[in-house]
């Protein structure tokens, strides 16, 4: 049983063909989401038509906002598509490829994914971050996925509040984990520094966390710095996450993981010092699926549509 995936990114929108857990085809494009999701769905049609299959049983969206994923509508604009909640995907659905559609939140999607196939498998209760562009979250807990009541439990712990006097967030809100230590505002955090026209940053190519990682590593002061409290916000945000959630497992994904345990150790030291866990020891652990993770579970949340048994927890 084939189904076709699609993961919207702000950057890369990545399609597949899901398959008995594996992606089987792939494509990418360009996102262009500042101009909307509308225009870039006859795009979307073509590639998936390209690499589908001769009897897929219906398509899978990671979208990158809240949604309903009873309704199969997106319910909040987060910057990106702006025009995606006035867009009726199903009816899309049905008219390009006569298919049934379901949609879901990315980080959560993520989640599903890891915890189906990945380094979350065999885990019944799993908190995992993206880290990237910006800061996503999903929870699995006693084996169902977390959404609540209006699709916003647990993907919304990069909008955390971890510095009351901080940067504005585009959600509105003031210092939100996501504005204070994501990708999208890491070059206005350098460049505001006093800092700047002394370090090493000041002539690296893209200012991103490969960056800052690099010039820490050589003693550059701001990039210490930036390093330094980055970690601190990601530490201090698993800790308050693990609190409310109760995991077994911490999965961390998204393009900053790929400096590894740069990254997850010095977090697995502060949940060791700070996180109450009386039962035991947390499991911090890299993703294993990057990309991929989205857009199988795709397949997954297809079938739980067509079979009408979705996992909503705590409704």
């Amino acid at each position: 049983m084939a189904v076709l995936a699609i993961d919207a990114g702000g950057t890369r929108i990545k399609l597949g063909v899901v398959e008995v857990g594996k992606v089987t085809a792939r494509a990418v494009l360009d996102a262009h989401s500042e101009a909307g999701l509308e225009p870039q769905l006859p795009r979307i049609a073509d590639a998936l038509r390209q690499i589908s299959p001769p009897n897929p049983v219906g398509i899978g969206m990671a979208f990158p906002s809240l949604v309903d994923n009873a309704s199969g509508r997106v319910t909040r604009d987060s910057g990106k598509y702006r025009d995606a909640m006035e867009l009726d995907l199903n009816a899309w659905a049905k008219a390009e490829f006569g298919l049934p559609f379901a949609i879901e939140n990315d980080a959560r999607m993520a989640t599903i994914g890891e915890w189906r196939f990945g380094a979350a498998k065999g885990f019944d209760d799993v908190l995992m971050f993206t880290l990237g562009t910006g800061i996503g979250t999903g929870v699995i807990t006693g084996g169902r996925v977390l959404r609540g009541k209006h699709g916003q439990a647990g993907c919304l712990g990069g909008h955390t509040i971890v510095e009351i006097n901080g940067h504005r967030c585009p959600c509105g809100a003031v210092g939100c984990a996501e504005a204070e230590s994501s990708t999208q505002v890491l070059p206005d955090l350098i460049r505001e520094d006093a800092r700047f026209r002394l370090s090493a940053l000041r002539d690296a190519n893209i200012l991103d966390y490969a960056a800052v990682f690099a010039a820490a590593e050589k003693g550059d002061p701001l990039a210490v710095a930036v390093k330094t409290r980055s970690l601190d916000i990601w530490a201090a945000l698993t800790v308050s996450l693990i609190h409310a959630f109760d995991p077994e497992i911490v999965v961390f994904g998204g393009g900053i993981l790929s400096a590894g345990e740069t990254v997850l150790e010095p977090i697995r030291r502060r949940v060791e010092r700070d996180a109450w866990m009386p039962w035991g020891k947390v499991k911090i652990v890299r993703g294993t699926l990057g990309d991929d993770a989205a857009l199988l579970a795709c397949e997954w949340l297809v079938e739980s549509r067509t079979e009408s048994s979705y996992e909503i927890a705590f409704a």
